[in-house]
């Protein structure tokens, strides 16, 4: 039955039988046996089909919340027996928003050094798409913004508080500044992150509190991107300042990173993870982590 459910999940995340049943590693009639299992199992329809894919009946809607329920604490179950035979070991999946990706490794080098079998994939999402990751069970955890958009349904812990630093050329306009304000801010060309990401609705927001229209001329979901663009002393960004220091920009003659001020904003950046009990263990592991960094990285 575990399996046919891990099917209900695929179908959910894919909105396609075809890819589906090759994320499942099974053929597509495969899967469309296995779904039409489970519904002749319950008497109901639970997806509804024409030529393609059409969603979930509200019936099939509870029997997926039940399948995320049920196929998380199996592969809970399974590693956490696992692991009390052989040690912690493993692949621990992060979704992580762009300006927090540099902040990564202050979890993941201590993990691993504590932990050496298990291996790390990082993804760089949205925060909208890492709750949908976690959810969906495609993501183990992720670090994302805590107080500013509806978290729905994980766990949440505090990380760091992200401050914004204006990022600006040595030789460009308010270069020599020591603090400048977010109405400053929005007079100078900015290169910022795509309206996708919540980085920039806050930055927007913050600039758009002052009352002038932030001069906004490019736009990227990179933040190396950015970074390139404000070198060439044309463009500006505004950057957390635990990003600008991980990168060296603080340190750099050829750039400067000035603190915003006029309010000066933050933000909790924290670790968010599923809402179940117990955690696994690669999960517990990262939570124990981050309790005992966070502390480490308060201003």
């Amino acid at each position: 039955m575990i399996d046919k459910l891990e099917f209900l999940l695929a179908l959910a995340r894919e909105k396609h039988f075809g890819r589906a049943a090759e994320a499942c590693g099974v053929t597509q009639p495969t899967l469309s046996a296995g779904v039409k299992q489970i519904e002749d199992s319950f008497g109901v329809l639970l997806v509804n089909r024409g030529s393609r894919f059409q969603g979930f009946t509200p019936e099939g809607e509870r029997v997926l919340e039940w399948a995320r329920r049920i196929v998380g604490d199996t592969q809970a179950m399974r590693q956490e027996v696992h692991a009390l035979r052989h040690g912690l070991a493993g692949r621990l999946r992060l979704a992580v928003i762009p300006t927090a990706l540099a902040m990564v490794e202050t979890l993941t080098t201590p993990y691993r050094a504590k932990h050496p079998a298990v291996q790390f994939t990082v993804f760089s999402r949205t925060s909208i798409e890492i709750l949908d990751e976690i959810e969906n069970l495609e993501a183990d955890a992720g670090l994302t913004y805590l107080d500013n958009e509806p978290l729905g349904r994980v766990n949440a812990i505090p990380f760091y508080r992200e401050r914004y630093r204006l990022l600006v050329a040595a030789d460009a306009p308010l270069a020599e500044r020591e603090e400048v304000s977010w109405s400053e801010v929005a007079q100078v060309p900015l290169c910022l992150l795509t309206p996708d990401m919540q980085n920039r609705r806050i930055i927007e927001r913050l600039l758009r509190e002052t009352g002038a229209e932030p001069n906004i001329t490019l736009e990227s979901d990179s933040m190396i991107l950015l970074y390139s663009h404000v070198r060439t002393g044309r463009w500006a960004s505004v950057m957390p300042a635990h990003l600008a220091a991980s990168l060296g920009l603080t340190e750099t003659n050829n750039l400067r990173a000035i603190p915003i001020v006029g309010p000066e904003a933050s933000l909790t950046i924290g670790l968010v993870f599923p809402l179940r009990e117990p955690s696994t263990p690669l999960v517990a592991a990262l939570v124990a982590e981050a309790r005992r960094v966070a502390p480490l990285l308060a201003d």
